[in-house]
């Protein structure tokens, strides 16, 4: 018998998926989610491995590629799930490396005859790529029996079986939530082969992201204002709605808001380029965060 393990290339094989490429980038692009990073590089790793196994007439069989992403909103669930489709595309699991994100709304129709149409539309335009499905436990309401959900799921759980080498599922949401929808639904959680967690950012993680974000924008903070957007993080943190880095991202369009109606307002004087890139500490503390009297609990996600 031949001795195949000498005939197969590991370097090669990443150097011809460039999945490392991706991996690299998926480090630089995320600050923190270290837990999420290793099991993504753990999932690739078995792709590859799973590859080289098939190339030594070792395959146990195509591999269930079907997940489920927990955690709370603006962890970075969707960045995680478009690098996850361009890896499967670069290792060969899907043809063409594409994600469709969708939400309750475009699988589910409003009156009978409506929903297997709709569905079936969303699986047309996400076969040979990955299928992201936000907010999926929105999918299951048993306490409307009017409610056409089940028969999105009926469709979604024929494909996820019989198309598994074209199309890639991924399910996302709240955690908990999300348990009690696998609990509901056992078909799909059989389905489901890997399940990662999002954990919130911690203050200095958020504070990173924020220098990300200013910085691909050409702003900065002043020593004050890095100092006051701190403490708003550490407030807002403990607000209800917080939404990690996309409650960022907000604070940070609300303050570059600010800081143009403070330049615009200094009619008849020059603006040097620093001005223009400069968030003053007065920029950040004129949010309610630090009014006492605001009631942020009322604030959409983000505020």
């Amino acid at each position: 018998m031949t001795d195949t393990a000498a005939e197969l290339d590991l370097d090669g094989a990443l150097a011809e998926t460039r999945v490392e490429e991706l991996l690299t980038t998926l480090d630089t692009e995320l600050v923190g989610l270290v837990p999420v990073k290793t099991r993504i590089r753990e999932i690739a790793a078995l792709l590859l491995i799973e590859k080289l196994r098939a190339q030594a007439a070792l395959s146990a069989g195509p591999p269930s590629l079907h997940m489920s992403f927990t955690g709370n909103p603006g962890t970075g669930k969707t960045t995680v799930a478009l690098r996850m489709a361009e890896i499967l595309h670069r290792l060969g699991y899907v043809r063409k490396g594409h994600l469709v994100a969708v939400t309750r709304d475009d699988l589910v129709g409003q009156y009978i005859g409506h929903t297997a149409p709709k569905t079936k539309e969303v699986l047309k335009r996400a076969m040979g790529g990955v299928l992201f499905i936000d907010e999926a436990y929105f999918l299951y309401r048993p306490e409307n029996e009017r409610d056409y959900g089940q028969e999105a799921i009926e469709i979604l759980l024929q494909v996820m079986e019989n198309q598994r080498d074209d199309l890639v599922v991924i399910l996302a949401g709240y955690k908990d939530r999300m348990g009690r929808f696998f609990a509901s639904n056992p078909g799909m959680s059989s389905r489901i082969a890997h399940h990662v967690d999002f954990p919130d950012y911690a203050p200095e993680e958020l504070e990173a992201i924020a220098g990300l974000m200013l910085g691909s924008m050409q702003y900065r903070l002043s020593a004050d204002a890095e100092r006051a957007f701190a403490d708003y993080i550490a407030r807002r943190r403990s607000q209800p709605n917080f939404a990690n880095a996309r409650s960022i991202r907000n604070a940070l369009d609300r303050a570059r808001l600010r800081q143009a109606n403070r330049l615009v307002a200094r009619r008849g004087s020059t603006l040097s380029r620093d001005d223009l890139m400069t968030i003053e500490a007065d920029d950040i503390l004129i949010s309610r965060v630090f009014n006492e009297d605001a009631d942020e609990a009322r604030a959409p996600v983000g505020s």
